[in-house]
């Protein structure tokens, strides 16, 4: 039986630069760094105290290895506590924003990264 969800891969055209965003813009931290040193590279990022991680991997690499594998965007929903000063804090530091919308299950927004892959953030307590 499945117990929770450990990883989520991000295939990315710029693994350093997606790693840059998340912990510098999102305030994730590097959990791990691999270089197998025969191309394959991979960096997990994850919020403080997370049971769930991203994991980012070169695109290109990954389809030259895999092509029948999809390699899109993830579809994410990240909760936090104060959807407000987490939206300050992200517009502050130049990131994409969507406006912030009351639903009937609470605030949210959207967001990008650095090669516009968009994802959502919700208030949740």
């Amino acid at each position: 039986m499945i117990r929770n969800l450990g990883q989520v891969m991000l295939y990315v055209e710029n693994q350093d630069q997606a790693r840059d965003f998340w912990t510098e813009k999102a305030g994730f931290k590097v959990v791990a760094e691999e270089d197998n040193g025969q191309g394959m590279r991979w960096i997990e990022v994850a919020p403080e105290n997370a049971e769930t991680s991203i994991v980012i991997h070169n695109k290109d690499f990954i389809a030259q290895m895999e092509p029948e594998l999809n390699l899109g965007t993830p579809s994410l929903m990240f909760f936090t506590d104060d959807v407000e000063q987490l939206y300050s804090n992200l517009k502050s530091k130049n990131v994409k924003v969507g406006d912030i919308v009351d639903m009937p299950s609470g605030k949210v927004f959207n967001f990008a990264d650095d090669e516009d892959h968009y994802f959502a953030v919700m208030e949740r307590n």
